[in-house]
């Protein structure tokens, strides 16, 4: 597996990017409003909250991409890119 696949393709889409978003956002207002009272309590919604609207906003999720899974939709292939593949293989 590549470090590009890993780190940067998207594989969040549909439901699951809407859930991801929703609860980032309800775990900042619930910081935000003061509802966790206890330190430990406030780093676990910080990082729900940091990691739920990172992954919404990048679509990615590295997890996702160790086990394979993918809820985004599969872009086609421009015609441009695939000369430039074709290109590219036959010339190495």
């Amino acid at each position: 597996m590549n470090l590009k696949k890993l780190l940067l393709e998207e594989n969040v889409g549909g439901f699951d990017l809407l859930c991801r978003t929703i609860y980032g956002v309800l775990a900042t207002l619930v910081l935000a409003t003061g509802l966790v009272k206890r330190s430990r309590w406030k780093w676990i919604v910080a990082l729900i909250a940091f990691m739920g609207l990172v992954s919404s906003i990048l679509k990615h999720c590295t997890p996702y991409s160790i086990l394979g899974i993918s809820t985004a939709k599969k872009k086609k292939a421009s015609v441009q890119e695939v000369y430039f593949n074709k290109q590219y293989f036959r010339r190495y």
